[in-house]
């Protein structure tokens, strides 16, 4: 299907914006996603192309992150590989189930990470009190709990991708004792192994449009980087405000698809 003109610039600022947002919190498929559908792509194919394109900007925000990423190799290996095997499960999901299964429960799953989110300082403050009483430190790569609840997250990721970021991060900051900035870091890094996996596997088996694949990719590249300046200069106190008002926006688009 050819684009206009006009639709291949939409296409790329989206995919700009995406990028961004995704880089500082999560949730860029809910400005590429609509666009598409605009252009006439069937969602199928739009999600598939969307994914595609946005594996450049995950790759540009973990990079654009790689001072916060520093110390952290044997946790992102660990939990990568729980993204991994959700990622390709979302994917395979994504092609065998009606594309209204996911609708009912993912308002519903970023509702409670949202409200995680907000909680989490005072989260931490109790766990780590606890901690303290018991005498027992926090690990490093957040135990089987977190493995688990990334990977089931990234089952979701796979299947739609969009606020996966913010539920990566309401668990991270729930099981592991580390800043908001350097938890977002290790978010873009499972971002960027769950849209590639998945991505990969659409490769194969699924149908994808080249130009709208192309365009977000060259624009999610451009975000990425714009995202990672941005992002690393907000205060933790900020960024999770900043999240918060996100991740209800994309609740509401969500209920009015």
């Amino acid at each position: 299907m050819a684009l206009s003109i006009w639709e291949m610039l939409a296409v790329l600022a989206a995919g700009v914006g995406a990028g961004t947002i995704n880089t500082i919190v999560g949730s860029g498929t809910l400005i590429t996603f609509p666009v598409l559908l605009a252009t006439g792509l069937p969602p199928v194919t739009a999600t598939v192309s969307n994914a595609l394109g946005l594996i450049p900007g995950s790759i540009s925000g973990a990079i654009g992150y790689r001072a916060e990423l520093a110390g952290q190799r044997r946790r992102i290996l660990k939990l990568s590989v729980g993204a991994l095997i959700g990622g390709l499960t979302g994917a395979t999901l994504l092609l065998a189930l009606p594309s209204t299964a996911f609708e009912t429960i993912v308002p519903v799953l970023v509702a409670l990470a949202l409200v995680l989110v907000i909680l989490q300082p005072r989260i931490s403050r109790a766990v780590q009190r606890r901690r303290e009483r018991t005498g027992t430190a926090a690990r490093p790569d957040g135990g089987p709990l977190l493995f688990t609840g990334l990977m089931l997250a990234s089952v979701y990721g796979g299947y739609f991708t969009a606020a996966q970021g913010i539920i990566y991060l309401s668990l991270m900051g729930m099981l592991l004792d580390d800043t908001m900035q350097r938890l977002n870091a290790v978010k873009n890094v499972l971002a960027a192994v769950v849209n590639s996996v998945a991505a990969l596997f659409f490769l194969f088996v699924a149908d994808f449009d080249w130009t709208a694949v192309v365009l977000i990719a060259v624009g999610s590249a451009i975000g990425g980087q714009v995202g990672a300046k941005v992002g690393r200069r907000l205060s933790p106190g900020f960024l999770r405000a900043l999240i918060v008002v996100v991740g209800t926006a994309a609740i509401v688009q969500l209920l009015l698809r």
